[in-house]
């Protein structure tokens, strides 16, 4: 969540925020009027206790009718102390949930919403499979092909959006994580394995809960959650601690399976396995300064691109418009690879800077070593490998005429040069 201050501060900067989001800038009136009820709740709170302060001191020094009108004011004192103090804990929590629910306000993203993202750059040239002589398939004919995907019996036994992956390409989605996670490790990141069930405090400190409550899984019975991506347990994992500075930047890797209802897309990329309930996913984290935020933002956004580059595939990337920016990111760059047979960039990760509004709200701070005070630190989140629409893209940007699939150098040690169709002979 936000810094209170800002609100009683740079009221007009939360506005301008809301109003690039393209959304009422009346919420931000709506809490500073929040804000000051739930002070003067304080106020009034303390001055009655005070009161009952002074006349507890006074009692025991008074005589006759003095002590019993001090006594019947005690009285009349404790049940006003209560309704106050009721008062002001209700006023806490009304403003704290207006607060949760106000985006971090962001004055770098492009204004407006999800069709006003900027492109930055394009790298590689999308292959022009008609001077090539032959129509592309799409990735679910090739994966059939190659007997690599099966969506008929993920549907006959978990529902709709689900596969399976079997043969070459479980061996593909083994050999991706592998090379990003071993890829990362280099970079510095350190390999985690976080659960993907989590509690209550983990999926709304991560801001999960507010605008995209709707695509999350929930086991009511043990108040669990299951999680959209590992950014929330790597979120959570230094929560309500005090990190050094110097031990900052640190930068997790995390590979889990990640679930989502997908709310909102019915009848969108019903085909295969580009969006899909269930995938899995090498996640990138970082907690670091607020100075520091916006360019390991940046560093995030290089690492992205070298793993694309390192894939062989074609790609974009997009400066992402305020108003399809979740709750809890300032600004975010997507990487979108091109499509072949959609004939379209679509999103394959995506890096996002939520300065301090996760760590408020999950208690992560930094404090130096030569100075007692904290302030709460920056994380940061992009993804590296999401297995299946990286899957997706490899196979259509790599197919031959036959069917055939040429794997990028990167993935020759772990699965060879091509992939062939069943019972197609090797060259």
């Amino acid at each position: 969540m936000i810094d209170p201050r800002l609100l009683r501060d740079e009221p007009d900067l939360l506005r301008a925020a809301q109003e690039r989001r393209g959304e009422s800038p009346e919420v931000v009136d709506q809490l500073i009027a929040a804000d000051e009820a739930r002070r003067a709740a304080i106020v009034r709170f303390e001055a009655v206790r005070s009161e009952q302060k002074q006349l507890g001191k006074q009692i025991p020094k008074a005589q006759g009718d003095e002590k019993q009108a001090l006594l019947a004011r005690t009285k009349e004192l404790s049940t006003e102390v209560k309704a106050a103090e009721a008062a002001q804990a209700e006023s806490a929590k009304a403003f704290e949930a207006q607060l949760k629910s106000l985006p971090n306000p962001t004055v770098d993203a492009p204004p407006g919403g999800e069709d006003d993202f900027v492109v930055l750059e394009e790298i590689g040239t999308p292959r022009d499979f008609a001077a090539e002589g032959f129509e592309p398939r799409d990735h679910l004919e090739l994966g059939e092909l190659l007997g690599a995907i099966d969506v008929e019996r993920g549907a006959k036994v978990s529902g709709s959006r689900f596969y399976y992956l079997t043969g070459v390409g479980a061996q593909l989605e083994l050999a991706l994580v592998q090379l990003a996670m071993s890829t990362a490790a280099e970079w510095g990141f350190t390999p985690m394995i976080p659960p993907a069930l989590v509690k209550p405090q983990a999926m709304e400190g991560t801001g999960f809960l507010g605008q995209a409550a709707d695509d999350v899984y929930h086991l009511e019975k043990d108040d669990l959650y299951l999680v959209g991506t590992s950014e929330v347990p790597l979120a959570a994992y230094h929560g309500g601690e005090i990190l050094p500075t110097e031990t900052l930047p640190r930068r997790y890797a995390a590979f889990s399976p990640c679930f989502r209802r997908e709310a909102g897309s019915y009848g969108k990329d019903t085909r295969g396995i580009f969006r899909v309930h269930w995938f899995d996913k090498v996640e990138m984290f970082v907690y670091t300064t607020l100075d520091q935020a916006a360019a390991e933002h940046e560093r995030l956004l290089g690492w992205e691109k070298a793993w694309l580059a390192k894939l062989e595939l074609p790609f974009r990337v997009v400066d992402v418009a305020a108003g399809d920016l979740g709750l809890s990111a300032v600004r975010k760059f997507d990487c979108e690879a091109w499509i072949p047979t959609q004939a379209k960039y679509r999103e394959l990760s995506s890096a996002s800077n939520c300065t301090e509004f996760q760590a408020r709200r999950l208690d992560v701070r930094t404090r130096g070593a030569a100075d007692e005070s904290t302030s709460h630190v920056a994380t940061l989140n992009g993804t590296l490998c999401a297995m299946t629409r990286t899957i997706v893209a490899l196979l259509e940007n790599g197919q031959q005429a036959d069917g055939s699939v040429r794997l990028p150098a990167a993935l020759h040690p772990f699965l060879g040069e091509v992939l062939r169709p069943i019972g197609q002979a090797s060259a």
